[in-house]
């Protein structure tokens, strides 16, 4: 009989949904992890990670792309979201990517994430493995596919090789969080960014939907209506404060 009923309470663990045995991420301990930078932590009031990585629906062992990672501080917060039986790539184009500063703090993260990796390649050669992975971040960067500057080693290029490297290298199913600087219309996408560094929420959404991605929801989180959106972002009046628009694509499941 004891034999009987353990063999029915085995049963019924095995037929519980798999979800049910995976804990979900702890992003409010992500963002108190030891050792991160005091630098980006002044940064976590004004871009509310705990909240924007639970809207984006990332996963304990995830697989993700934090596309042009900068210095690594989206990297290093997913790193300790995923778990370590999760992972963390950070792309930087080759410009940035040999940047000594950056290099540094990429290193630091590394060190204290073994599941954290970075590289670094040029824009036009984009490259990744294909549908490597469960959820990419691209964070503050999707407007600098329509920007060049000769000064950090970035030509022009066609913003759709950006959309489809990133449609091809996330599984079905996979997520894409979008986060950027909202401009004001009238004015060509180009020169928007070149001036202000900004982007229309209707050219980040048909750019990714010509490239197959469905929006899934959009969130107010880091909306801000006393934005003026006619300055640059980098400008002490608005840096760390713009009214940025915060999308979640989904590449459909076959």
């Amino acid at each position: 009989m004891m034999l009987k009923r353990m063999t029915i309470a085995a049963a019924a663990l095995l037929a519980l949904p798999s979800c049910m045995t995976t804990p979900p991420p702890d992003f409010a301990a992500a963002v108190a992890a030891p050792g991160r930078s005091e630098e980006h932590r002044r940064l976590d009031e004004v871009r509310r990670p705990a909240e924007i990585l639970a809207f984006m629906g990332l996963e304990r062992s995830d697989r993700v792309l934090d596309y042009f990672t900068g210095n690594g501080y989206y990297a290093e917060l997913m790193a300790q979201a995923v778990g370590p039986e999760g992972s963390v790539v950070g792309w930087n184009s080759a410009s940035f990517g040999a940047n000594p500063q950056v290099r540094a703090s990429l290193d630091a993260i590394a060190a204290r994430n073994p599941n954290a990796t970075f590289t670094a390649s040029p824009v036009t050669q984009l490259s990744f493995a294909p549908e490597a992975f469960d959820f990419v971040m691209m964070h503050l960067v999707y407007h600098d596919a329509y920007w060049e500057s000769e000064r950090f080693g970035l030509p022009r290029i066609d913003p759709n090789t950006v959309t489809r490297a990133v449609y091809q290298a996330l599984k079905p199913g996979g997520v894409v969080a979008v986060i950027d600087h909202v401009a004001n219309p009238g004015r060509d996408t180009r020169a928007e960014v070149e001036a202000t560094h900004r982007i229309l929420p209707e050219t980040i959404r048909a750019d990714f939907e010509r490239a197959g991605f469905v929006l899934e929801a959009e969130s107010p989180l880091l909306r801000n209506p006393a934005d003026n959106r006619s300055v640059n972002v980098f400008d002490p009046s608005i840096r760390g404060r713009t009214d940025r628009v915060v999308y979640r694509f989904r590449k459909p499941r076959r």
